[in-house]
């Protein structure tokens, strides 16, 4: 059945329909209709659902809108966009957002369906559109779609509403999800779950609260937990019991040294092992603490389950400080209560106030949990807060042994008695979460007559019962014996308050022990009360009492809303009693804190004639923490105030002090009247009105006429002008900021007229003249703004502010803006609200409202700074939503005429031009402009509403550039790079109208200089970089080669130069950029298809030339003279010797191929001797050779080989410095991706440490934070929205081993293979593993060794490369002493080599060496390295470090023998005035021989088995060194071979004669025939190699057969 359609209708479609029948409409599911009037049917009916609409603009670009909830409609228009872009990221790849907004898509459409069936409640309503309203607003961010602005929940019109309106619908949405307000008041959720551990048996208590580690004090009351002898709460159904919230944590309170601390106490027999049978009496007896801070549960959002260690005090004694030693680590005085001992809870912490979380955690309320609170206030006290909280700690006892033979076992009973004497039920209680009780026991120490418990119990006492009560204390010793009997043997007590009125000040109060015996009647408390209690308070001549020794201590505190401890206060509150104290009671109520100020409401009567007092009272609700109490006072005046006539005094006083400003040298006392301005206009109103009401308004004029008096005062000394340091600038700032609080009052009694005829005058007598960075200009604006907001502009009577106002304004703003970017420079606050207000300024005016501001202007100075300041000010504005940008577009339009007229041809100024240029630019390049990028819908709605503003500015652009004429020139080649970005912009027509300006930069900069090569150049770079960005297309491309045919119609242009070099020029040029937009396109093209690395190189060759090129010029910028080299030799590499001919390329002239690589080789040869780098020049100057020899060209040859000869003359004569290596780790999300969380290592300048490159890369990045350890970051630093440098040096890995390795080769060529061509670099971290020996830290010094791999060599094409691969291994205490020891032998080898060639400008190197090695020795250096390695201990535990253990042994003595070898040089070449510690030295290597000697020889014996060899020390190490060279063969023997960095086992010297004999043999060095004895020494002592028998040794060589020999036997050789 079909449809015809009478009536304006819309409807949408709920299925497909074809349209096959007559007239028939072909439509898809979800299409929209508007249903017009028709004689024939269309489509089925049932197809359709109907709904009513209406049409907005009518005609051609009509919208018809459903007249339905405005959130359905965006929900319906949302989901649709949502759809297509949900397609495209299943097609990009991206799973998860595309899974994620699937879930959110249904989510929404399960809502709109609520929505639409109509069957919710008004608040469940509210909270599903909210629900919508906040997914809707994250799949638009997550698709990167604009924020739709709304009021409740609906979405608002940009064209009917205004600008401000909007921008605080906008800025208050992004403050609350970008920048929420942190919470002031916190809160912690605490569950106890158990406590496991293997030595249960008996029930617990736990005590939970939260300490303060740095002033060491407690910040909340104790919750108390009571757990089973299995360790779990007792009473599980209670949750209350196991849950506790520690309430009302201020923020200063969320810091690193606050603790949550966990006492637990045992219940049970005294000591914990006793058996069953011994006492039947249970007592309260330490247990374990276990402790954690709140640090740890700042970053946590969920509730973490925490594991804590729980620890036992090594002495009982300590206990009351358990907490403090577990948080200083004083380790000796507590221990692990077990190993398998844990507290199992669980932590949360909360934010915000508790009724909001009443509303956000309904579950954990509903279930149960007790409230733990803080001790003392909370940072902000709420009006009608009850609290009467009386906190006692037991602190510390002293008593005496009571005729026992050892102290006692004390325990206190804790009774609260009332002024009857009763004992007060259920107010003792030990903390939250159990009810309180009758009594309260504390726990017991054994055996100490000096207890101290530190025990906190709270007593909630009703604020009626505090009079006449008391507390009493009394101790009981505990006996442990079979009865296990508590006898009484003392008791103390205390007032809770005094006779007038005050309770018990807080602190500690010594109070006194009365004995008395087990069976004494306490139940009349009459009979003690009359006894002094306290012995601060005992009168002198009770010297008895003061002197016992026995005291007890106790620590009060009070958190009262009512009560109070200030006698002063008291005072104030019964000022009717003693009204002659009166003024003493005021005089000192500025000495009263704030807190108790709060306590009491406003005193009628007393404080209304006081001014200055009622100030201090008023400013102190200026406080935060009192700012709630503000309505308590605006009740008082508006109920309970009664001076009818105090506004007379009120406003005399008032005008005394303004007028006094100006005159008064001290204005704090003034500045605080001021402050308190509402208040007092409070006073003043309210009493008037009084007066008004009792009289029928008499004196109604003098009361105006009092009022005009004292603004005129106001308006006075507002309109003086100061310095800016001035008091009385001060005093103005102070007035202007309370003066908008006053317009309410004033509305009371005055029409809005007079009102508004006030604060106009007031605020028009302020200075007009603007200072340097002057603190009023913003506050003067800051109240402006607030007078705009206030009832005056709100009043529904106000009329509207005629329109002629706008352009004055608008110059009153922009003459403000002026001021503020000339004062501070800074510009981010003329931002917000700022900019708002322009764009409706600038949104109301019309052409003859720009003509009034341009005509204000009476110079060209001023215009010309005016227009600056718009440009500027446009500039700012461009960050708005595009649909205010037809605002700034206009205001262009209006100017860009003023520019015309007033700064071209002679009056030419280059800095507005250049402004509106870049104004220009960046409007048309603005994210919110590019119609591309839109959905077609959106593109549809802005193309309608707004068209496209690109063109509009950019035919503009073309215009003023045309009228500049020869000023053009001015512009290249400034503005060719910000015009080529402006035509990469996919727009045909703005591509168009601006590609013609590039001609004609050509043109006028051929005119100047004969050629464009500037022009090509910027153009070039400008274009490689903006398509490397991804702009252009191969449109852009065709429409740039366009420009040639451009030369036609414009003839006269060419005739100026020769018309054939401008012509072959310019096509040159268009047909270079062409050529590399085509690189460009094909490389973007091939790295998007993923094409195969071949085609992305062949398209891309160019582009790899330039761009090596560009690297080089880089290089040689930074003076990089060896990365240069690398870079252009990758050029190089591209080329052969071959005669290809070659065109023309970057400063290339056309010629051969082999031309060119002579040409690159000659260039590379150069940069590497400029870099030091020669051994890589002279392998170019080989190939370089080989090509002159093969082609006979001698004479190059002949220049080639003197060049490479010279290269290895710098090799041996010149110094090269080692440059240091650097590693650099980049972490967290601030960094580009090309560094982000990688690392790198960097090669160092010259000269250049660690300290310098760290300062180096620190500003490079001025926001990067040091981290200051080695440590591989976590996932936190990895993650965090900052900048983190991890920078510190590392060691070069040489390739090149044997080069380094080999002897006799000069150390200037090792130099070079230690530092270059380097992939592999190395970094020690030293760590101790297992128990530090403080006697020997080598025992366990481990190193942690870390090697990283490069992805290239360096040095190379860059200073940095990429780490590739880590890898991390450890190096044992004994590898570690070995390498230490070869490094340092290496070391002294090399500087005695260096001595004797004569390389060593002076010896100094070579003495401090020996003096390091011979001084560490002497003071244990060694000799540590033997009580490690060499004893009997370590040789049984490590059997598989024997040869380990040998090579180090033959390393000592190895050492021994170079420095007695490096003493024989440092004789020969020492100065006379170094003889006294050369001297000194050999003294010192004699000690250390001879104690290495001996300790090699002690050490050895320990370690032998002793059915091993003889039992002398010296037949065994004899034994030890023959087997190890006697067992390689017997046609071998010792013989002590000599190089030039080994010294010959010759002639032993005594420490008398060596000084003397070294030098000489030295110079004269041979080989001498030794008795046995002397041989086997010489083995020790030295190292040696073996060569083939000589002759010569035959003897030597029998005698060690021999001993061999008796050896196998078991001979004793002694």
């Amino acid at each position: 059945v079909c449809v015809c359609v009478c009536v304006c209708r819309f409807g949408v479609l709920l299925a497909s329909f074809r349209g096959t029948v007559q007239h028939g409409l072909p439509l898809e599911i979800g299409d929209t209709v508007l249903f017009i009037l028709s004689p024939q049917g269309i489509f089925p009916c049932t197809y359709v659902h109907l709904k009513n609409a209406h049409i907005k603009n009518k005609g051609q670009f009509e919208t018809v809108i459903p007249t339905e909830d405005s959130v359905i409609t965006e929900m319906t228009s949302t989901l649709r966009d949502w759809g297509a872009m949900w397609k495209r990221l299943y097609v990009k790849n991206e799973g998860d957002l595309f899974h994620r907004l699937w879930h959110v898509m249904n989510e929404i459409l399960d809502l709109r369906r609520q929505v639409l069936v109509g069957h919710l409640t008004n608040d469940r309503m509210k909270d599903v559109k909210q629900h919508i309203t906040a997914r809707l607003d994250w799949g638009n961010e997550q698709l990167s779609l604009d924020l739709v602005p709304r009021r409740e929940f609906s979405m608002v019109d940009p064209d009917e509403i205004s600008v401000t309106e909007l921008f605080k619908l906008m800025e208050h949405r992004h403050r609350k999800k970008e920048t929420p307000v942190p919470a002031s008041t916190h809160h912690l959720f605490v569950h106890m779950k158990s406590l496991m551990s293997s030595n249960l048996g008996e029930e617990l208590e736990v005590f939970f609260h939260i300490y303060d580690g740095r002033e060491n004090r407690p910040l909340s009351e104790r919750f108390f937990v009571r757990l089973n002898k299995n360790g779990v709460p007792k009473s599980p159904e209670k949750t209350e019991r196991q849950c506790t919230l520690f309430v009302d944590l201020g923020s200063s309170d969320l810091r690193k040294d606050v603790y949550i601390v966990v006492h637990i106490m045992r219940i049970g027999r005294m000591g914990a092992g006793e058996k069953k049978n011994l006492c039947s009496t249970q007592y309260r007896r330490p247990f374990g603490c276990a402790v954690v801070s709140i640090a740890d549960l700042l970053t946590a959002d969920s509730k973490d389950d925490h594991l804590l260690k729980v620890y036992a005090c090594t002495t009982e004694s300590e206990w009351y400080q358990i907490h403090e030693n577990i948080i200083r680590k004083v380790n000796s005085r507590y221990n692990l209560s077990g190993s398998n001992t844990g507290l199992a809870v669980s932590l949360q912490l909360l934010h915000g106030d508790i009724e909001q979380l009443r509303r956000e955690y309904m579950v954990l309320f509903t279930r149960g949990v007790s409230i733990t609170k803080k001790l003392g206030f909370s940072d902000i006290i709420m009006p009608g807060e009850m609290r009467n909280d009386l906190y006692v700690t037991l602190e510390k006892g002293e008593f005496e042994k009571g005729g026992k033979s050892v102290a006692r076992n004390v325990e206190i009973t804790v009774y609260v008695l009332d002024i009857e004497g009763q004992v007060m039920k259920s107010y003792v209680a030990a903390g939250s979460g159990e009810p309180g009780g009758d009594e309260y026991h504390s726990f017991v120490l054994y055996h100490n007559n000096s207890p101290r418990w530190a025990e906190q119990i709270k007593l909630p006492i009703p604020v009626d019962m505090f009079r006449g009560a008391h507390v009493r204390f009394e101790f009981r010793h505990c006996s442990t014996k079979d009865k296990g009997e508590k006898k009484l043997f003392g008791y103390s007590f205390v007032h809770l308050m005094q006779e007038d009125g005050r309770t018990l000040p807080d602190g500690t109060h010594e109070l006194i022990i009365h004995k008395c015996e087990e069976n004494a009647n306490l139940q009349d408390s009459s009979r003690y009360l009359k006894l002094p209690f306290s012995k601060a308070n005992l009168p002198g001549n009770n010297q008895a009492v003061k002197g016992t020794k026995e005291s007890f201590w106790i620590t009060s505190f009070l958190c009262s809303t009512k009560l109070t401890q200030n006698g002063d206060m008291l005072d104030l509150l019964k000022w009717r009693a003693h009204p002659e104290r009166i003024n003493d009671s005021l005089s000192k109520l500025k000495e009263i804190d704030g807190s108790e100020i709060v306590k009491v409401p406003p005193l009628p009567g007393a404080l209304n004639y006081f001014l200055s007092f009622q100030v201090h009272i008023i400013n102190l609700l200026q406080d935060s923490k009192f700012q709630h109490f503000k309505p308590v006072m605006d009740t008082y005046i508006e109920s309970h105030f009664a001076g009818a006539l105090s506004y007379r005094d009120l406003i005399k006083v008032l005008k005394w002090y303004v007028d006094r400003i100006i005159d008064a040298e001290h204005q704090d006392h003034i500045q605080q009247v001021l402050k308190a301005t509402e208040y007092i206009f409070k006073y003043i109103i309210q009493s008037r009105r009084l007066f008004a009401l009792a009289t029928g308004g008499q004196s109604e004029e003098e009361f105006r006429c009092c009022v005009h008096e004292l603004f005129m005062s106001i308006r006075f000394f507002l309109s003086q002008e100061n310095k800016i340091t001035s008091p009385v600038t001060q005093t103005q700032a102070v007035f202007l900021r309370t003066f908008p609080a006053v317009y309410g009052e004033l509305l009371k009694i005055f029409t809005v007229r007079e009102v508004a005829g006030f604060v106009r005058e007031t605020l028009g007598s302020l200075p007009a003249t603007a200072h340097a960075e002057c603190p009023l200009e913003a506050v003067k604006l800051h109240c402006i703004a607030e007078t705009v907001e206030s009832q005056l502009y709100t009043n529904p009577g106000r009329n509207a502010r005629p329109p002629r106002a706008r352009p004055k304004h608008l110059g009153v703003v922009y003459a403000h803006t002026q001021t503020h970017i000339s004062c501070t420079h800074d510009y981010t606050h003329l931002l917000g609200e700022f900019v708002a207000c322009l764009l409706a300024l600038l949104r109301q005016m019309s052409d003859k409202h720009y003509q009034q501001l341009l005509q204000a202007f009476t110079s060209k100075d001023d215009l010309r700074v005016s227009l600056v300041i718009v440009w500027f000010i446009n500039i700012i504005l461009l960050s708005t939503p595009s649909f205010f940008l037809s605002v700034i577009i206009t205001t262009v339009l209006y100017l860009s005429d003023a520019l015309r007229k007033n700064f071209l041809n002679e009056k030419f100024d280059y800095k507005v031009w250049d402004s509106y240029f870049y104004l220009s630019v960046i409007f048309i390049n603005q994210p919110c402009l590019q119609l591309e990028s839109f959905s077609p819908s959106k593109r549809k709605r802005v193309l309608e509403k707004y068209g496209d503003m690109r063109v509009m500015m950019g035919c503009e652009i073309f215009s003023m550039w045309q009228n500049l004429g020869e000023h053009k020139l001015n512009f290249i080649p400034a503005m060719i790079g910000p015009f080529l970005e402006v035509t990469l912009v996919p727009q045909p027509d703005l591509r168009n109208v601006m590609i013609p300006i590039f001609h004609d930069m050509m043109d006028w900069e051929q005119r100047r200089s004969g050629n464009f090569k500037q022009v090509e150049a910027k153009l070039i770079d400008k274009l490689d970089s903006l398509m490397s960005e991804g702009k252009g297309d191969e449109t852009y491309r065709e429409l740039f080669n366009s420009i040639i045919p451009l030369f036609g119609p414009y003839p006269s242009l060419l005739k100026k130069i020769e018309r054939e070099t401008w012509r072959e020029s310019g096509i040159s040029l268009i047909a270079t950029v062409t050529r590399l937009m085509e690189r460009l396109l094909d490389y973007r093209d091939c790295m998007k298809l993923g094409e195969v690395d071949g085609k992305k190189i062949g398209c891309t060759e160019e582009m790899y030339i330039r761009y090596i090129h560009k690297l080089y010029e880089l290089h040689l910028k930074a003076q990089n003279y060896t990365e240069a080299s690398y870079t252009l030799l990758l050029y190089d590499e591209l080329l052969e010797w071959s005669e290809r001919p070659l065109r023309e390329f970057l400063n290339y002239p056309m010629q051969s191929e082999w031309q060119r690589k002579e040409y690159l080789h000659l260039t590379i040869v150069q940069n590497f001797d400029r870099g030091k780098c020669w051994e890589n020049g002279i392998i170019l100057c080989r190939e370089l050779a080989d090509q002159y020899e093969s082609y006979y060209d001698y004479r190059n040859l002949s220049k080639m080989r003197m060049m490479e000869a010279s290269l290895y003359d710098k090799i041996m004569d010149q110094q090269r410095l080692e440059p240091e290596f650097f590693r650099v780790g980049f972490y967290g999300k601030k960094f580009p991706f090309f560094l982000r969380n990688k690392e790198f290592v960097c090669r160092g300048h010259d000269y250049e440490r660690l300290e310098a490159f760290q300062q180096r890369m620190l500003n490079e990045f001025p926001h990067a934070i040091a981290m200051q350890h080695v440590n591989q970051p976590d996932q936190t630093i990895y993650q965090a929205e900052a900048q983190y440098l991890q920078i510190y040096a590392v060691s070069p890995i040489p390739e090149s081993q044997d080069v380094l390795q080999r002897d006799g080769v000069p150390d200037n060529i090792k130099s070079f293979y230690k530092v270059n061509h380097i992939w592999r670099f190395r970094y020690d971290r030293p760590f101790h593993k297992g128990t530090k020996d403080k006697e020997n830290e080598f025992k366990s010094l481990w190193v942690e060794r870390t090697t990283l791999t490069l992805v290239q060599s360096l040095p190379g094409i860059s200073r940095w490369f990429e780490v590739e691969k880590r890898e991390l291994v450890e190096v044992s205490p004994l590898e570690n002493a070995i390498e230490v020891i070869e490094n340092k032998n290496l070391q002294l080898r090399t500087l005695i080599a260096q001595c004797q060639s004569r390389q060593m400008q002076n010896i100094n190197p070579l003495t401090m060496c020996l003096n390091g090695v011979i001084d560490a020795a002497v003071n244990g250096g060694l000799a540590r390295y033997q009580e490690a390695f060499f004893v009997k201990d370590y040789v049984v535990n490590h059997p598989e470090d024997g040869e380990k253990i040998g090579r180090l042994r033959e390393l000592m003595f190895e050492q021994a023998h170079i420095l007695e070898y490096g003493l024989a040089v440092h004789e020969k070449f020492v100065p006379q005035d170094m003889r006294p510690l050369h001297k000194k030295l050999v003294d010192q290597f004699h000690v250390m021989k001879s104690s290495l000697g001996i300790q090699v020889s002690e050490g050895h014996s320990t370690g032998m088995n002793a059915q091993q060899h003889s039992e002398s020390n010296g037949s065994y190490f004899l034994s030890l060194s023959l087997s190890l060279f006697l067992s390689l063969t017997l046609n071998v023997c010792v013989m002590f071979v000599i190089s030039p960095l080994t010294y010959p086992a010759v002639n032993r010297y005594s420490s008398s004669s060596l000084s003397s004999q070294a030098s000489n043999e030295v110079s004269n060095i041979t080989g001498q025939s030794e008795s046995s004895d002397e041989v086997f020494n010489m083995q020790v002592q030295f190292p040696i190699e073996f060569t083939p028998r000589p002759p010569f040794y035959q003897s030597e060589f029998l005698f060690l057969c021999v001993c061999k020999s008796s050896l196998e036997k078991g001979t004793d050789l002694n």
